[in-house]
């Protein structure tokens, strides 16, 4: 039965999709409703919002009394838009309808080792998303300012720095990360590198007129390339997993311009040792069929690390599903 209910996976997630389209959670507050009532608000049809519920019931979002109203569970509220910590975005983007094209290309990627969506869609991922994409594309920067705005939550209070007056946040996005940090300790000076398109989208705290634009430098820049930058810290979160050789690159540039004694701080979703190894073994595969990319072992983000030159403190969890890998640049 447990390879019957796999095989169906399909149905599960279509249900989440549909549910966050129609807005079910936000429909549904604190007081019990029928299907009936929450049609009535939707303007669905009943019936088949009922199978839909019952279908989400069984994995564990929404539940039904016995009188047959249906309340809330800790999953179903992450469904709603207005929900600290909410999963919305995130559920809508990873059912986007360029993915059921390409899943089923998945033995294909697995013989040949490259992603196939250029071959679906005539583009690579990027380009493909942000010229043709529409409301796809627009969806995929809210689930990544979402989990970037949950990751950097959790990465404020993670981060030690004793000892950092200085900080660089590499491909570090809106830079919610650096954001977080640079609240925390009004000591801190930082600076974000990402490519110019992202970087002239940072979070307004850091640019012109924000709280901690004074204490910020916003540098277009591709870690690949160059890391013109000198800190005490060096953050660089979920951007090594396209490929092994911009990996490479980019350590080799953080090696290239940090003084000895710097610390480096990775951040990476891990497929193994990790409580969350549905999700992550699910995006590494993703990643696969996306771009040709991998989430990372411990085994392997060590080994690249140990041949940059760095020496790896340690490895600790952020959160259930992100890893830090705490190392020094050593001296030359």
């Amino acid at each position: 039965m447990r390879l019957r209910e796999i095989v169906f996976g399909a149905a599960p997630a279509a249900a989440v999709r549909a549910a966050a389209t129609l807005g079910v959670a936000d429909a549904l507050d604190d007081t019990p409703a029928t299907a009936e009532d929450l049609a009535g608000r939707l303007g669905v049809e009943p019936k088949p919002l009922r199978r839909l519920l019952l279908t989400l019931e069984s994995h564990g979002l929404f539940a039904e009394t016995d009188d047959g109203m249906f309340v809330h569970t800790e999953m179903s509220r992450l469904l709603r838009e207005d929900a600290p910590g909410s999963l919305h975005h995130i559920s809508l983007w990873c059912t986007e309808p360029w993915t059921w094209q390409v899943w089923p290309r998945l033995a294909e990627a697995v013989r040949t080792g490259s992603g196939v969506f250029p071959d679906v869609f005539g583009k690579s991922f990027f380009d493909y998303l942000h010229s043709e994409g529409g409301e796809s594309a627009r969806v995929f920067d809210r689930a990544m300012t979402s989990s970037s705005r949950q990751a950097a939550n959790d990465l404020a209070e993670f981060v030690d720095l004793t000892g950092v007056g200085s900080v660089v946040d590499i491909g570090g996005g809106q830079g919610f990360v650096l954001a977080g940090l640079l609240e925390r300790d009004p000591a801190l000076h930082g600076t974000l590198l990402d490519l110019p398109a992202v970087v002239a989208n940072a979070d307004s705290r850091l640019r012109d007129g924000g709280s901690l634009a004074d204490r910020v430098r916003l540098l277009p820049g591709d870690c690949r390339e160059a890391i013109p930058v000198r800190a005490d810290l060096y953050i660089i979160k979920n951007i090594l997993e396209w490929d092994d050789a911009s990996t490479r690159a980019t350590l080799r540039n953080v090696m290239a311009a940090a003084e000895p004694g710097a610390r480096v701080l990775v951040i990476e979703n891990l497929v193994d040792d990790s409580p969350s190894m549905r999700f992550t073994t699910a995006m590494d595969l993703l990643l696969l069929l996306n771009v040709g990319g991998a989430k990372h072992s411990k085994k392997s983000m060590t080994a690249l690390m140990a041949e940059a030159g760095l020496e790896l403190r340690d490895i600790r969890p952020v959160n259930s599903y992100l890893h830090a890998f705490q190392a020094v640049v050593p001296a030359r």
